[in-house]
């Protein structure tokens, strides 16, 4: 009853070691409304781990080594100031303690790249998963948000470049007003050090406020490579939710929201397994990356069922060959480098399976500029083969987008209508039906399910070299594509 009336609130800082948490403290220790307790389930996690530390038996006989009492009488204990300032090390909060610590206070993490605590971490104690910390970080994380208290995320390569922000921005998700004071402290050490401070915080002792980071990262040992292998992963899951990136390591653009909600959670199989839509990830080294090889399908799913499956399929394993794929896996299954032969690993298959809306406005049509950029001839890259070198696609597409047209029709060397940028093209003209010959064009499926369709209701279909002119005085013009279905043109 005597914390409620004194109505403390409890700021718990979560951290791994190293990550500049006790220069943190060292901030909130100069508020005029906190006062800091250094790591005060350290014994506690000393009594339950056995691990060994330098300072071990001193430790135990001046702090409290009991989990649950600590939590009771010392962190929501009876307090004089209005903030109390908690550090934790992630690591510390072991099994068995009461619930009362991860649901009572407000809780933050602060994270640091495991690239900028590993070199120096053994001067003390040997690095290892487990004293990183990491996934602990990411279990706490989890747990609050389970309990509907998300709570901030801070990146210690934000706080040394520009440290009154973030501490702006973390005192305002903490609901607790910020304070100038936090930007400075004296050096030395302070009353609030823990025992293991000799150990531990040499550093930042000489320190007197954030500093920026160095310009060059200590080398990290090849020993270390397989530990940072595996705590990148949960650092870069914890870094995504932070409230500020920097620009050090994310573009500073905003997050794009997502045309269709429903695909932020969606799976995706990459090579082997399937992931998280945030972990599908394929290497830089990968050919798809370096030199844009490799083939691709867009399917469509209509009342359950894949529309031309089988030929979809046909068209990506004629594709596979004839870029001289190999290790091609079955229908079920899908790199390369600018030699065949460069190509190691075989081919992976990545399958995006996403809500998509389609891409035109198939009601009140579209409109279509003709670009300058040529279809690619068989001379230089078939069109008929479904591959990943679309650059002069884009380019099309550019000029149409400074057009403000919907699309682009893209003409062959000879200048003929060839398709747009993205579809094939049909127009009618006197009751007749005309299509490109697909010399310069990609020979679509939803193409040829049309001009079956043509044939099927008795209409002619002719498919021929087109003029410009001619679907400029067409009666009417509409494109075709998996993606875009059947789209009629407005304008040309």
């Amino acid at each position: 009853m005597e914390n409620e009336k004194l109505k403390i609130e409890v700021i718990h800082s979560w951290s791994a070691p190293r990550s500049l948490s006790t220069s943190l403290m060292y901030s909130f220790a100069q508020r005029d409304d906190t006062e800091v307790f250094d790591e005060p389930l350290y014994a506690n996690f000393l009594r339950v781990t056995g691990v060994e530390r330098p300072y071990r038996e001193e430790l135990l006989s001046k702090m409290d080594a009991d989990g649950d009492r600590v939590v009771k009488d010392v962190i929501f204990g009876a307090g004089d100031q209005k903030y109390r300032y908690c550090k934790h090390i992630a690591k510390q909060r072991v099994p068995g303690l009461t619930d009362d610590l991860m649901k009572r206070g407000k809780h933050f993490i602060l994270i640091r790249n495991p690239l900028d605590i590993l070199p120096s971490f053994e001067k003390v104690v040997p690095p290892s998963f487990v004293e990183l910390g990491l996934a602990g970080l990411v279990s706490i994380y989890s747990e609050l948000c389970e309990l509907g208290k998300a709570p901030p995320v801070i990146d210690a390569a934000d706080l040394q470049e520009d440290p009154e922000a973030v501490l702006r921005g973390l005192c305002e998700d903490l609901g607790i007003p910020f304070q100038e004071a936090m930007l400075k402290w004296e050096a030395g050490p302070k009353s609030v050090d823990g025992i293991w401070a000799p150990w531990w915080y040499d550093s930042v002792h000489k320190s007197t406020c954030f500093t920026s980071a160095r310009e060059y990262p200590l080398t990290l040992p090849t020993s270390l490579y397989d530990l940072l292998e595996q705590s990148l992963p949960f650092y870069n899951m914890l870094r995504r939710n932070t409230r500020r990136i920097s620009s050090i390591t994310r573009s500073p653009l905003p997050t794009p929201s997502l045309p269709v909600p429903e695909n932020e959670k969606i799976l995706v199989w990459v090579g082997d397994e399937i992931v998280p839509r945030d972990t599908a990830k394929v290497s830089v080294f990968d050919s798809v990356v370096q030199g844009g090889d490799a083939v691709w399908e867009g399917l469509r799913v209509y009342s359950g069922k894949v529309f031309k499956l089988d030929e979809h399929l046909d068209r990506l394993f004629d594709s596979a060959k004839a870029l001289a794929f190999i290790n091609v896996p079955t229908r079920k299954e899908v790199t390369s480098g600018m030699s065949p032969g460069f190509n190691l690993y075989g081919c992976t298959l990545i399958v995006l399976a996403e809500w998509k809306p389609p891409v035109y406005d198939n009601t009140g049509g579209i409109t279509l500029v003709t670009a300058t950029t040529r279809r690619n001839s068989p001379n230089n890259l078939d069109s008929k083969i479904h591959h990943n070198n679309l650059l002069n696609n884009i380019l099309a597409k550019v000029e149409g987008n400074l057009a403000k047209a919907d699309d682009a029709i893209m003409l062959d060397k000879d200048g003929y209508v060839s398709e747009t940028n993205a579809t094939n093209i049909f127009l009618v003209k006197k009751g007749h039906v005309v299509t490109p010959h697909a010399d310069y064009c990609l020979p679509g499926i939803t193409r040829a399910t049309v001009m079956d369709l043509v044939v099927k209701e008795d209409l002619v279909l002719q498919e021929r070299r087109i003029s410009l002119s001619e679907f400029h005085t067409a009666d009417e013009v509409w494109t075709t594509g998996t993606m875009g279905e059947l789209t009629p043109v407005s304008s040309i």
